[in-house]
């Protein structure tokens, strides 16, 4: 896949992850998209090093999704956790 690809993917995995971990965020829109592309980031390469799961060619590859979400998921909670309490 390519940078555009993993933006794109980024992008729809910090939805998921925003979905799937509702509240407010310290970041607003734009902190969670940026999570998420940095997520999607992560996770793919703690997958790729770690887990020894070669990222995929395929834009719909489901590991790739999963570690791409799992990687958002983590990095909103460390957010939310660090800056929790700035927009109050």
């Amino acid at each position: 896949m390519g940078i555009i690809s993993w933006i794109v993917l980024g992008l729809l995995a910090g939805a998921i992850a925003k979905i799937l971990l509702p509240g407010r965020d310290p970041g607003g829109l734009i902190g969670t998209t940026l999570i998420g592309i940095a997520g999607a980031f992560t996770g793919g390469w703690l997958s790729a090093k770690f887990l020894d799961r070669p990222i995929q060619n395929q834009f719909f590859d489901l590991a790739t999704w999963g570690a791409a979400i799992g990687g958002s998921l983590v990095l909103l909670i460390a957010y939310r956790i660090l800056f929790g309490n700035s927009r109050d």
